[in-house]
């Protein structure tokens, strides 16, 4: 067993006010808590693994070349590998989602990118 307190867990902060917070995982899967400010959009990007966005609190809309959906409270997309998308926050308030990635992965994804 490998318990991961919150308040001890490796934390990145990609830019101002997106946290993202990296829970317990394995090289199969990963779990990483985030938070975004009002306005906040990831930038259009992809990767090798599967991933599942679900919508903790607030208002997330998750776009990809072709189609977008916004996610309420609970809600959840799947991602394919490989499929370009972003995730913003279209709402008046904090929202916090969680992030289930398929193979698992670190955060090199977000500090090995190129800006």
């Amino acid at each position: 067993m490998k318990p991961v307190a919150f308040d001890d867990a490796e934390t990145y902060e990609p830019e101002d006010g997106w946290r993202r917070v990296s829970m317990a995982g394995s090289d199969q899967f990963s779990f990483e808590w985030f938070e975004k400010p009002p306005g906040h959009s990831s930038p259009m990007h992809d990767h090798e693994n599967e991933q599942v966005c679900l919508c903790l609190e607030g208002e997330l809309t998750v776009a990809t070349e072709d189609d977008s959906v916004t996610l309420q409270k609970n809600d959840s997309v799947l991602l394919e590998s490989n499929e370009t998308h972003r995730v913003e926050n279209t709402g008046d308030e904090l929202a916090v989602g969680l992030d289930v990635f398929a193979p698992g992965r670190s955060f090199d994804f977000w500090t090995d990118r190129e800006e």
